[in-house]
């Protein structure tokens, strides 16, 4: 068993772009194929640049504010309690363009 609380874990940059900031709740290898599960909170005009990931899937789900994800150049609303599921190979982008802070929980499946 693992137990952790977003209340005891330190600030960590997304790899996308440093301003972003993260909490680490579960890292790769901590249970099979989980490459992380993690909270994102966008200041207002963050993005997390247009990348893809080949060898995992990424569920990212609105937990508070609003934005947009871009996922192969078609763009779609975050919304509170939205969940997107992001499929290997996919291009997605990530945009904060409300006045608020964006707060995404999100999480990597590693597929063999």
């Amino acid at each position: 068993m693992i137990i952790t609380s977003l209340n005891n874990l330190p600030e960590e940059s997304v790899s996308h772009n440093p301003e972003i900031t993260k909490k680490v709740m579960l890292r790769f290898g901590d249970l099979p194929h989980l490459t992380n599960f993690s909270q994102a909170r966008f200041a207002p005009g963050n993005i997390a640049t247009a990348h893809a990931h080949q060898d995992m899937c990424e569920v990212f789900f609105v937990e508070a504010g609003s934005g947009l994800i871009r996922v192969n150049n078609q763009e779609y609303p975050l919304l509170p309690g939205n969940c997107i599921a992001i499929e290997p190979g996919e291009i997605h982008e990530v945009i904060n363009n409300s006045d608020g802070e964006l707060v995404l929980t999100y999480f990597g499946l590693r597929i063999e």
